[in-house]
């Protein structure tokens, strides 16, 4: 009996405190049970995002750094799992895992939000704007914290070789602020740069392959005729400054045969031709030839070069020398001007136009052969003018200045007292060239000016020759009366 009674004491001193050890230490399949966690799960957030370390579980307070592809940055860049009472079950605490992110003050704050990879820098491809020699980019920072470090750069994209070498740009720029604008200055033209804007140690924010654009090319260098066969021809451009579209030729003739006749060709040539025959004028004629490079930014220098094909007897280029007028009238403001057609035997009639203008000289008459001239307008002279269109196939003696119009010309009166230079002019036009073959006219409408003092000398001369002559009669007729009265005297004294 006493036995029985210390076993039932000892049961009841047993059963509180395991019914109390079983409350403090919960079997962990016992639902609703508390449980402090000691691991976390992988979180479930940007798939863009990258953990290191890679894995399903993390430690509780174990640092896990963050990072996502090129161009983004993540909200934070450390994490780590950490555990907090959620509620109580029976005065228990239920602890719940949550992640604690790292700022850029160091201190861990509870991520409010799902964690993700964040656009950066913003860069609208709208506001790019490319030159010849420069590159500008705007930009704007959405995640402030992270773009405190930002710099740029500009590099050549790859390397360059003669004969378009390009400097490296050398450095790179802090970006400050939210906002701004990055430029590139100094640079090659037609040439691939790269733009790239990043974070220290070596994430990159933003890159982009630009190409400057194209601007006139350099002028040619070399340029040289062919003895053997008559071409012009020059050494091809590189395209350092743009792609080399074609050339512009302009070639201006004298001959030396006819020093009156000038011939002005402008020609559009392909990229891909480096020579061109001269016009054939016969020997002694002067060339004066320019070649300009053409890029889709335009035309550039011109390259200058004198050539005259070889004779002895003109040693010197010829100089230019028209033809003259006649029966000029200052009075009725005309002059008569020789006519001969400029088109070939073989041609048809063409229509050929002729132009006036006061003044002469050689700049005018190139000037005025290849340019568009104006209708008539007597406010604006000396300028240029369309005086006739002929259609010539003969010769034949134009009257100047009769005052007849027509349908976009006036053959208006020559004013007294004006130095004019006309010009017969045929245009042959093709897609590719223009050629301008001018014959010119050059003469003075004088009026109403007085006599040289030379001609008052040749008139006093002739005038003193004539008293003389009036002088020496009349002492020849006295002398000639007193022989005759000297004899007849004698007689009536014997």
């Amino acid at each position: 009996m006493a036995l029985q009674l210390l076993a039932l004491r000892i049961l009841l001193v047993l059963v509180p405190l395991l019914a109390a050890q079983g409350q403090e230490e919960p079997h962990p399949n016992v639902q609703g049970m508390p449980r402090k966690p000691e691991i976390c799960q992988r979180p479930r957030w940007d798939t863009r995002l990258q953990l290191r370390p890679d894995q399903s579980n993390y430690k509780i307070n174990e640092e896990v750094m963050l990072s996502c592809p090129e161009g983004l940055q993540p909200s934070f860049t450390h994490v780590k799992c950490s555990r907090e009472v959620q509620s109580n079950s029976n005065g228990k605490p239920v602890y719940r895992e949550v992640w604690l992110g790292k700022d850029s003050r160091g201190q861990w704050n509870r991520t409010q939000n799902r964690v993700q990879c964040m656009e950066v820098l913003h860069v609208d491809p709208g506001t790019l704007e490319v030159s010849s020699t420069s590159i500008k980019v705007k930009w704007s920072c959405l995640v402030p914290e992270a773009c405190s470090h930002m710099r740029a750069m500009c590099r050549l994209a790859g390397p360059s070789s003669p004969p378009c070498e390009a400097e490296e740009v050398a450095g790179e720029e802090v970006l400050h602020g939210q906002e701004g604008t990055f430029s590139c200055s100094a640079l090659q033209p037609f040439t691939e740069y790269s733009v790239t804007i990043s974070l220290p140690p070596s994430t990159i924010l933003f890159t982009w392959l630009v190409r400057t654009t194209e601007t006139v090319p350099d002028k040619p260098e070399q340029l040289w005729l062919d003895p053997s066969t008559g071409n012009l021809t020059w050494e091809p451009l590189p395209s350092c400054k743009g792609e080399i579209i074609g050339y512009q030729l302009n070639i201006t003739a004298r001959s030396a045969q006819d020093r009156g006749l000038l011939e002005l060709e402008r020609l559009r040539l392909s990229g891909s031709v480096t020579a061109h025959p001269l016009p054939a004028h016969g020997p002694g004629s002067s060339y004066v030839v320019t070649v300009r490079g053409l890029t889709a930014a335009g035309a550039g220098a011109a390259a200058l070069w004198h050539f005259q094909t070889n004779r002895s007897d003109f040693p010197q280029p010829p100089a230019m020398s028209c033809r003259s007028a006649r029966d000029i009238s200052p009075s009725q403001g005309t002059a008569v001007l020789p006519l001969h057609p400029i088109a070939r035997h073989h041609e048809l009639p063409t229509k050929h136009q002729l132009l006036v203008a006061a003044l002469h000289n050689a700049t005018t008459v190139e000037g005025v052969c290849s340019g568009e001239p104006q209708p008539f307008n007597a406010s604006q002279q000396p300028g240029a003018y369309v005086a006739a269109v002929l259609n010539l196939s003969s010769p034949v003696d134009f009257v100047l200045g009769d005052g007849t119009r027509g349908q976009g010309y006036h053959n208006a009166a020559l004013r007294p007292g004006c130095n004019y230079t006309a010009l017969l002019r045929l245009v042959r036009r093709s897609q590719q060239a223009e050629k301008f073959t001018c014959i010119c006219y050059s003469f003075s409408v004088v009026a109403g000016q007085s006599p040289h003092p030379w001609l008052w000398a040749v008139i006093g001369v002739f005038v003193l020759l004539g008293i003389l002559l009036v002088f020496a009669g009349i002492k020849w007729l006295l002398l000639s009366r007193k022989k005759e009265f000297l004899p007849g005297k004698a007689k009536e004294d014997n």
